[in-house]
């Protein structure tokens, strides 16, 4: 066929640069030219990630304190010593928590390249001043050029993928638990069920079910898994669209927006009973992009049964994989 392209882009001539363009295909099917992606500004953001999950193991996951007795000392010497001691730790813990965060964003990303959605890179998000150093990964794509079955491979494509890792350095990480150390430093990372039933099926020497991991009893691996399971659940909340809020509209229709406000209303709720706002931020969020989940290109293309059965199994990660409380203090 003739395909008229602007001379300057290669693109159609009629081509929207935001979102791309549909082209009829074979058998009267749409598929989209891709604009090319960003790659300078994810490259740099994935390179600070790197140095944010670095420094946070180098420091055993206190770099707000290990800062503010570098600033009590006068001088830097404290932390070159912490990273000349620690460096092998902040390298393990870098490289696992990123292979999770990583596989899971390439499953969404390799999922909008198969069905050519215009879609940007993954880019992370470092955050070195929180005990993770990261605040996870996102891909902003066009979602509203695909399909109902589409947007339901996107959206659980990550989470499955980010999965395959978790789940395996779960093991290795409890696996390496010493839990004779006493605790001290006064944070304690509180485990999902998925964990917990792993610790007490492992037997794990000094656990029991419902106590915290306190923060001088981590190691890089079990960190890392729990960074690994946190997102992975916090993701598939069905609320707007998340990984989950993809799920439940592809599953539900408009019956998912009252499941969305449902859920943020019992996240308030939760909160204030409980007098921990540590997710504050990321309800607020939510409300301001909105809980609700957009319609998609076509929402009557069937998902078969075994999308179904996937999609509802799907429901349950968040159940066992985020920790209500996350963190204890004292």
């Amino acid at each position: 066929m003739n395909d008229v392209r602007d001379k300057n882009t290669g693109a159609p001539a009629n081509f929207d640069s935001a979102q791309g363009h549909p082209i009829p295909g074979f058998g009267g099917q749409q598929v989209y030219y891709l604009p090319p992606r960003k790659v300078k500004l994810p490259v740099v953001l994935f390179l600070l990630t790197c140095a944010s999950t670095f420094w946070v193991g180098v420091t055993d996951w206190l770099p707000v304190q290990s800062l503010m007795v570098a600033a009590e000392d006068g001088n830097l010497m404290f932390l070159r010593r912490s990273i000349i001691a620690h460096w092998p730790q902040g390298l393990l813990y870098m490289g696992a928590v990123l292979l999770i965060l990583l596989l899971h964003e390439l499953g969404h990303f390799f999922a909008t390249i198969i069905y050519r959605i215009p879609a940007s890179m993954p880019i992370f998000l470092p955050f070195p001043l929180n005990p993770i150093g990261t605040l996870g990964a996102v891909i902003a794509m066009h979602g509203n050029l695909a399909d109902r079955k589409q947007i339901f491979d996107i959206g659980i494509a990550g989470p499955i993928a980010g999965l395959v890792a978790a789940i395996p350095l779960t093991f290795i990480g409890i696996s390496q638990l010493d839990l004779s150390i006493q605790p001290h430093g006064g944070l304690g990372f509180r485990l999902p069920l998925l964990m917990e039933w792993i610790a007490t099926s492992m037997n794990i020497e000094g656990y029991e079910a419902g106590q915290p991991i306190w923060i001088n009893q981590l190691n890089p691996i079990f960190t890392a898994a729990w960074v690994g399971l946190l997102i992975t659940g916090l993701n598939m909340m069905p609320v707007g669209q998340l990984d989950g809020g993809h799920i439940t509209y592809t599953l539900f229709g408009d019956s998912a927006h009252w499941i969305a406000q449902t859920v943020i209303v019992f996240a308030i709720a939760f909160m204030v009973y409980h007098q921990n706002f540590m997710l504050v931020v990321m309800v607020m969020l939510l409300l301001v992009i909105g809980t609700n989940h957009p319609p998609t290109r076509d929402d009557k293309v069937p998902l078969g049964a075994f999308r179904w059965t996937l999609g509802l199994a799907s429901l349950l990660i968040p159940v066992f994989c985020f920790p209500p409380l996350i963190f204890e203090i004292v």
